[in-house]
Formats: structure tokens, C-alpha cells, sequence
């Protein structure tokens, strides 16, 4: 019989008697301490088991009471159909609301029509920039006559009150989502997407508009954008404006402000809204400087929760990072002016689990120099304790960031300094520039008009200016820092590839990092935020320093090892692009020596500048080439001749036997590094290798690839 069934009846046994029941985690637990239980007192009584007539007539009576407690639950079902309840994780430790009650976050319409909101902004969101957009859009509205609220999707306990939205007048549902990975919907919008899929909700009456955040180089541009724009629409919604798609890897501020452009003017007309009786601009969060606070009130760079950094507690997420201390970081280029690090970080105690292929996300620290530079320019003392508090009492988001804090710990943990500012950041802040040349200037740079767009792109996208570089280049632009923080962007954690296998390394997690430094059009040097907080680290450790500490999560990743040892391996992964595949390597590794099994043919494709100067892990892979765990390494040195060879170019050479991995042997396909051009390449000369040695026209080929992806045997680990 099914163990769940058996436990399903039990369970309804004890509601219908009236006995109170424990949760599911405490009955599994008690069903394995009563198992002991029992296996103790047989050894106890010599195994002696007996059942007596009363013992029967009782196991007949339990029978006959699940049989008509089951058929009367039947009956109740046919009546009436109950919603499916659960615990939100969010309600965890949280106050209760002002009206005394706990906010699950979930009906979304009766948080509308509670706080008179007419548009709801949902937004789809991995890397904070779908959440910015859908901040802006709400803002936006409001301005416009019409009050709106974000929704992160992902707090919606009941999509089916989506067609609710028509009960409210004036209302409209703006969906702002980003696409993630292969075409796939972020993680905050996967049960939305799941719901979409099912198809079968009449959405008549909802009004909707939807913009989508994407990249060009990636092969599935887009793709939840359209998905729910035109799924909406099948579904019987209203689209009341075009959908919008901004690529990043162009200007996807200059798209997003061309499509939103357009979108005021659509809704205005549709709605009967004065569009020149705009409301101005208003400070969402109110200040509040606290002369004197103790510093175990104060946010010290924890994303959620106060003091969670000193009093480490399980499980650890994005919201509950675990503070890892650094085990190894080293240097892995040989020469050259470039640098590549190799950091080793502890979990031990951290119930942290990983395979090889996951991800892990380090949340980094902003520049100190660029923190002290903006004090300098605005003139504010840094130590300065503050809180910035919405100035309405029924948001959902009281503050831009965790408050109280300081001015020094927002610049370095939480708000973003090094990217270029958005328009509607400098719009905002304009009157704080004195001189009216320059305020003038930036009211243009941020107009909708076809110069604006034009001056923006070059003046700060072109030339890659900071927050610090537009204080720097005008003199009297000198906004208050507090409102200059209310503005500016979350600073987000930086996701890398593991570079490691927890069969080889169960309590460390490796990574595998490139310096990003480069100077401008303007002459200054921009830096990657986290890489090079690592680097400093770096050099802190080898000048004798502690081991610091690191704020870490890990994300579980599509890219995975074929579940059958012996099936073959294909890997190409240039540059840092090697990292996962050096998991993978470690992982065989292990199953062959210390599990026992074969292995299929592992082939490797790596490729770098110059073999005596950035060939990382050169000994290792060596290693694993001379001991038969590596099949073959095959290298590609760009530009150790004349003429550039990549990884793609010793693809082709091999196509034959790549052709015979993947067709005949059904080995899998794997690519790791940059999304702009390698990945794209490597593709094409696939798709060559099918036509000739498969002897496929370019239509079959292009299936058969197709095939090879949907069938997980041809996985990609990209980015631009």
C-alpha cells in the first residue's frame, strides 16, 4: 500500500475523531522514534508478537471508520471546493499590521481597493532592475492621476484573483518582466508562469500592458515578456498598450523611456486623464536623524534582518546570507597586466549544499574611496544615523533599504554607486543643481525627446559616468545624500559559477573570478564592484591580514552531469568559463575512484590569451589528462600566433568525433563563458558539424540541435 495514502488516512482519522494532530515534519519524526520504539521493546521481549481476537475486532472497526470518513469527504468534495492553505515564509518573525491582523502579501485586489490604488505593477525581477522599473511606473502613475502599487509576484497566494481586477475602476495591471537564463522566468515569477501555462482562466475585463527586460545576445530574447503579453491576451485580457522590450546589452534605459513615453499618452487617452495636470514630484520617504542610537540597533549591512550577521542562523538565502570565511584566494594568471583569482570559501555548519554546475552569490561592498568621495562632494558627515521611512503609512515597502543605518554603511552595502545613473534619478534631482546651465543640462539629458536620448547615450551610457563622475563633472549639483539614496538602485549580489564539487570539496565552495578594471572615455578607472573587493581582499591576506569573511547564498543551476556516469561529456569553456566544468571534472573524478564507476568520455575545449600567462589550472587539468579522467584537453591559444584560434576553430577540427559523441554514444553538450560572441559561435559550428558529418540540410540541423537542448543533453551557462 502507498505510505503517503496510509498517512493521508491517518491523518483524516484523527481529524474526524477530534484528536489534535501534529504537522507533517512531527509525524514523520514520531513515525521514526515509534519505529525504534517498537524494534527496542521486540529485542526486549525476545521478538515476542501476539495479536488476540480483540486486537482483530479493533483493526476492523479502524477500517470501517477511514471507509466512511473517506466516502464522506468524497461527498463534501462534490460541494464545495476548498482553497488550498499555506504558511507565506515572509510571515515568519514579522509584526503584526496596524489593523492587527498578519499580512500574507497575497490578494493584491483587496490590498488595492483598501489603499484606493487603480494600477498594481507587477514585476518579475533576478538582478533588481524589472523591481526599479516597476517603482518608476508606479510612481509615474500616481503622478498621473491614477495611484498605484508594486507586486512581487511572488507573494501572490492565489493568481485566480487576477480577473478581480476589473472590480476596481480605472484599473490596469503593468507586468515589467525580465527574462533569466534559457528563455526561463526569474525565480520571483516562476508559479506566476507556472499559472499562465495552465490557460485556463477567462481574464476578461483586465486591462494590461506588459514590458520586458532582455538580451540580444542571448538566443531566447525576451521570451517571458512575450509569453505573457500574448498569453494574456489569448486568455481574453485587454491590451491596452504595445508590448515593450528593452535589451541590456544596447540602451535599456533609452528603451524603456521611449516605450513608457508612449504608454502615458495611451493611458491618459484611455482613461480620460488631463495629461497636463500632472502632479509634481514628491519625495516618496520622509528623513529622520537620529542624534544617538546604540550600534546593535543600527543595520550594519544585513539585507533583512537586524543583527542576523552576528547571530547566524539557518537556513541561508538571499534574504539570510551565510557569512563564509575565506579559506584560500590566490592569484591564477602567471603574467600579463589581467588578473584572475581562485577563491576557496568555508560552510562548515552551514547546512549549505551545493552540486556541481550551482551558482553562488556573494553580496559585495562598494568602493571605500567612492564611498568617501560622494561625503566629500555633498558635504555630509557619513557617520550621520538615519531612517528613511515611506510617507505612506499603507506601503508595503517602509523603507528603500533596512533602517535605521548610516550613511557610510547605505553607501557601501546597499545602495548602488558604480553604475550609470538612470534618468529618472538625475530628473529628480535637478533643481539641486545652483548653476542654471547645468541644471538645464540635465533636464535635457533626462527629456524624452529624440536629443535627450541622444545626449544621455553618450554623456553618461557612452562614457560610463558613476553617480561620482556626474557630482565630479558638475560643481553645484549637490543633492541631499538622503534623497540621493532614496533614488539610486539596490546594489545587488554578483552570481559566479562554482568552480568546485562537493564530493571532492563537501565543506568548501570554490569560485573562479576575472579583475573587471577598465578606464573610460573620460579618463577615470571603473572597477567591478565585487571582483574588486576580492582583489583587495586579496592583498590584505598576503600582507599577513585575517581571513575576512564573506556574505554568501547558493543558487541551484539547470547545468548538470548526465545522471549515467558512462555517458560522454562534452565541455567547452574558455577563460573563467572553465569553472563549472572544473566541478564537473572534480565530480568524475570522484565516482571513478572512490564509487567504483565508469566514465564515458570526458572531453574538454579551453581556451585563453597566452599559455604562459592566463592558462589557469594549467597543473590540475594536466593532472586530470594524465590520469585518464580528462579523455582529452584540447586548447585554443588566441594569441600565441599570428592568426587568433578560439575554442570554436578546435571544435571544427574535431567535428567527426563530436558528431560520434553526441549521435552515437548520446554524450551531452555543454558551454560555459560569453553569451555576446563564443557561445553564438561555438552554436554555429555545431549546427556545421550536424550538416556535414549528419549529413542534415541547415533545417534539419537546426532540429536536431533543438532536440539536443530540449532534451537536456546541450546545457549553456552564458552571460554578456
Amino acid at each position: 500500500s502507498d505510505p503517503e495514502c496510509m498517512t493521508s488516512a491517518y491523518l483524516s482519522l484523527c481529524v474526524f475523531s477530534g484528536f489534535t494532530i501534529m504537522s507533517s515534519e512531527e509525524v514523520i519524526f514520531a513515525e521514526k522514534v515509534d519505529s525504534a520504539d517498537s524494534t527496542m521493546g521486540e529485542e526486549g521481549d525476545e521478538g515476542a508478537v501476539t495479536f488476540g481476537s480483540l486486537d482483530v475486532i479493533l483493526l476492523v472497526g479502524l477500517v470501517v471508520v477511514i471507509a466512511a470518513f473517506l466516502l464522506r469527504l468524497r461527498s463534501r468534495r462534490k460541494e464545495k471546493t476548498f482553497r488550498r492553505l499555506s504558511i507565506h515564509p515572509g510571515l515568519i518573525g514579522k509584526p503584526l499590521e496596524s489593523d492587527g491582523s498578519a499580512s500574507l502579501g497575497g490578494n493584491f485586489v483587496s490590498k488595492m481597493k483598501s489603499r484606493h490604488k487603480n494600477v498594481v505593477v507587477f514585476y518579475g525581477s533576478q538582478t533588481g532592475t524589472a523591481e526599479e522599473f516597476a517603482s518608476r511606473l508606479a510612481k509615474e502613475s500616481t503622478r498621473h492621476g491614477l495611484p498605484a502599487m508594486t507586486f512581487d509576484p511572488e507573494e501572490c497566494s492565489d493568481w485566480e484573483d487576477l480577473p478581480k481586477l476589473a472590480e476596481i475602476e480605472n484599473s490596469l495591471a503593468i507586468f515589467c518582466v525580465a527574462t533569466y537564463g534559457e528563455g526561463d522566468p526569474t525565480d520571483n515569477a516562476q508559479d506566476f508562469h507556472e499559472w499562465l501555462q495552465k490557460g485556463d482562466t477567462d481574464l476578461s475585463g483586465l486591462r494590461y500592458t506588459v514590458f520586458g527586460l532582455g538580451n540580444k545576445t542571448y538566443e531566447h530574447y525576451n521570451a517571458m515578456g512575450r509569453f505573457v503579453d500574448k498569453t494574456l491576451a489569448e486568455l481574453g485580457a485587454e491590451r491596452i498598450y504595445q508590448l515593450g522590450e528593452g535589451d541590456d546589452d544596447a540602451n535599456i534605459e533609452e528603451d524603456f523611456v521611449t516605450w513608457k513615453e508612449g504608454l502615458w499618452m495611451t493611458v491618459c487617452q484611455h482613461f480620460h486623464i488631463d495629461s497636463s495636470q500632472q502632479n509634481g514630484v514628491a519625495r516618496e520617504y520622509a528623513l529622520t536623524v537620529h542624534p544617538d542610537l546604540p550600534p546593535k540597533k543600527l543595520f550594519a549591512g544585513e539585507p533583512h534582518k537586524l543583527g542576523s550577521f552576528k547571530n547566524q542562523k539557518p537556513p541561508y538565502s538571499a534574504k539570510n546570507p551565510f557569512l563564509a570565511q575565506v579559506r584560500v584566494i590566490r592569484e591564477l594568471h602567471k603574467g600579463g597586466d589581467r588578473s584572475c583569482m581562485h577563491v576557496e570559501l568555508d560552510i562548515i555548519g552551514s547546512k549549505l549544499s551545493y552540486v556541481a554546475g550551482d551558482h553562488m552569490a556573494i553580496f559585495p561592498v562598494n568602493d571605500s574611496q567612492l564611498v568617501e568621495r560622494i561625503g566629500e562632494l555633498l558635504e555630509t558627515p557619513l557617520d550621520t544615523i538615519f531612517t528613511l521611512t515611506n510617507v505612506d503609512d499603507q506601503a508595503s515597502k517602509k523603507h528603500p533599504f533596512p533602517c535605521p543605518t548610516t550613511y557610510r554603511t547605505a553607501l557601501s552595502h546597499y545602495v548602488d554607486i558604480t553604475s550609470p545613473p538612470r534618468t529618472n534619478v538625475l530628473r529628480e534631482l535637478a533643481d539641486y543643481a545652483s548653476d542654471q546651465s547645468e541644471k538645464e543640462f540635465l533636464l535635457n539629458i533626462t527629456s524624452a525627446t529624440e536629443q535627450g536620448k541622444r545626449e544621455y547615450s553618450e554623456w553618461i551610457v557612452r562614457d560610463r559616468r558613476t553617480i561620482v563622475a556626474v557630482l565630479e563633472d558638475l560643481p553645484s549639483f549637490k543633492p541631499p545624500l538622503d534623497h540621493l539614496l532614496e533614488l539610486l538602485p539596490h546594489l545587488q549580489s554578483r552570481y559566479y559559477s562554482i568552480s568546485s564539487s562537493p564530493k571532492m570539496y563537501p565543506d568548501s565552495i570554490h569560485i573562479t573570478a576575472v579583475l573587471v578594471e577598465y578606464e573610460t572615455k573620460t579618463g577615470r578607472t571603473n572597477k567591478g564592484v565585487t571582483t574588486s573587493w576580492l582583489r583587495k581582499l586579496m592583498e590584505q591576506s598576503n600582507n599577513g591580514g585575517p581571513m575576512p569573511y564573506v556574505p554568501i547564498f547558493v543558487r541551484h543551476s539547470s547545468l548538470r552531469l548526465p545522471y549515467r556516469p558512462i555517458c560522454p561529456v562534452i565541455m567547452v569553456g574558455p577563460g573563467t568559463g572553465l569553472a563549472p566544468f572544473r566541478g564537473f571534472i572534480q565530480d568524475r573524478k570522484v565516482t571513478r575512484d572512490k564509487e567504483n564507476k565508469s566514465l564515458g568520455n570526458t572531453v574538454l575545449y579551453f581556451g585563453c590569451r597566452h599559455r604562459k600567462e592566463d592558462f589557469i589550472y594549467e597543473e590540475e587539468l594536466n593532472g586530470y589528462r594524465e590520469s585518464g579522467v580528462l579523455s582529452e584537453l584540447r586548447l585554443a591559444f588566441s594569441r600565441d600566433q599570428d592568426e587568433k584560434v578560439y575554442v570554436q576553430h578546435r571544435l571544427r577540427e574535431n567535428g567527426s568525433a563530436v558528431w560520434q559523441m553526441l549521435e552515437k554514444e548520446k554524450g551531452y553538450f555543454y558551454v560555459c563563458g560569453d553569451a555576446r560572441n563564443m557561445a553564438r559561435d561555438v552554436q554555429n559550428v555545431l549546427l556545421q558539424i550536424v550538416q556535414e558529418e549528419g549529413k542534415k540540410d541547415a533545417n534539419a540541423a537546426s532540429e536536431y540541435i533543438k532536440r539536443l537542448q530540449k532534451r537536456g543533453r546541450y546545457l549553456q551557462d552564458v552571460w554578456s
